[in-house]
């Protein structure tokens, strides 16, 4: 379980020979491309090897004619503090994830920590600490952006602007404390929304004692700023309300992975069909009591490409790009000035595809070859995905 070192700079960093460049942006997913340039953690040149200023780098990776895509991005996690979740007293989780692809996490709430404050001064307490601890650590490099507050009655608006202030941008789910009726979330959440924090709401039945359902209504009615685990986290709402909250807001569609998989297909489809793919991004809501899912976001992938006959580049975009946009991330699209977090796949080794996209498109998880951070390789080949039919390498 690697810490992220403090500062530590990437230096040039060449990577050459990509056989397929998935950008992250769904309004184009693959770029005609084979060469990166980065210098010290940000992309600073995209384009073909023979264009740009290869010379002289600290380290220089050949991709082998692999994909490279931007590191993906889990919008919904519950971390507590380090790499250790008491949900299912698991330790090394998120080092876990990374080799699944994932370098980028983001809190939904810090609900799994023993004894959870749930006063209105212990809960601004946790949500600062936690802020402030994940942002000085980074298991296994991943970037984890911690620190959000489960609203409670009693709080008014100096409470928001004490969170930020202190830089929470996060609200944790919105029904997991003891807010739940819209007009009481909708107050609390425009509060948020007014001092730069962001909002998700549950949506669906009850996961954890003390939670609820939370219906359509509600949803709509308290306006969070992403409609979380829309396919339920794990009892979905039925798809007709699904469908409406898909047409009836304009808010982030947040599938997960540890929701009803019908109910995600159906999501997906629908926000396809209304001309709005761009809202949707991908989390897997661990860790829960289903367990810790290191593949959650590939699977997740696989599952809306292949069931869903969603093209496996567009869905790529939804674990990248979108989230990358919706949260407000320098990350997950592959741009001059963007984090250089990626992670390099191939088709798994004796997949019935012929090519990654076709590989994942007929239901197989690729494999991970590499993953990088900041410019910065955290692994080689991953341990928990099937093996890669070709890996890239360091070559100097």
């Amino acid at each position: 379980m690697a810490e992220a070192a403090a500062g530590a700079k990437s230096g040039k960093v060449v990577i050459r020979n990509i056989g397929l460049l998935l950008s992250g942006d769904i309004d184009r997913p693959i770029l005609d491309a084979d060469c990166i340039v980065v210098d010290d953690g940000l992309i600073v040149a995209v384009g073909r090897e023979r264009e740009l200023d290869t010379a002289q780098p600290k380290t220089l990776i050949d991709a082998r004619g692999t994909a490279l895509s931007p590191g993906l991005i889990d919008s919904h996690v519950h971390p507590v503090f380090g790499d250790w979740t008491p949900r299912q007293n698991q330790l090394g989780w998120i080092d876990s994830t990374m080799n699944g692809g994932v370098t980028t996490m983001v809190s939904a709430g810090e609900v799994h920590l023993p004894g959870r404050p749930k006063d209105i001064v212990g809960l601004k307490a946790l949500a600062i600490t936690a802020q402030r601890a994940f942002d000085n650590f980074r298991p296994g490099g991943v970037k984890v952006l911690a620190g959000a507050p489960v609203i409670e009655k009693g709080m008014v608006e100096q409470d928001f602007a004490d969170l930020a202030a202190a830089g929470v941008t996060l609200l944790g789910e919105v029904g997991l404390g003891s807010v739940k009726a819209g007009y009481e979330a909708q107050q609390m959440v425009a509060w948020a929304r007014q001092h730069g924090i962001q909002s998700t709401i549950h949506t669906g039945g009850p996961s954890i004692p003390g939670s609820g359902l939370i219906d359509k209504d509600v949803v709509l009615e308290a306006d969070a700023d992403v409609i979380g685990h829309i396919n339920g986290g794990h009892t979905a709402l039925p798809e007709r309300d699904v469908c409406t909250l898909c047409e009836k807001s304009a808010r982030a569609i947040e599938i997960v992975h540890n929701g009803n998989e019908k109910i995600a297909i159906a999501a997906a489809q629908a926000a396809m069909q209304l001309k709005c793919p761009h809202r949707v991004i991908l989390g897997t809501d661990g860790p829960a009591g289903s367990g810790v899912q290191p593949l959650g976001i590939l699977r997740l992938i696989s599952l809306l490409a292949s069931l869903g006959n969603i093209p496996a580049e567009l869905v790529f975009c939804f674990a990248t790009g979108n989230t990358a946009r919706i949260r407000k991330l320098n990350c997950g699209l592959i741009e001059a000035g963007r984090d250089a977090d990626f992670v390099f796949l191939d088709r798994a080794q004796h997949t019935a595809g012929r090519t990654l996209l076709d590989s994942v498109q007929l239901g197989d998880i690729p494999g991970v070859g590499m993953v990088m951070i900041d410019g910065l390789v955290r692994c080689g080949r991953s341990r928990n995905t099937p093996p890669a039919t070709e890996v890239p390498m360091v070559v100097g």
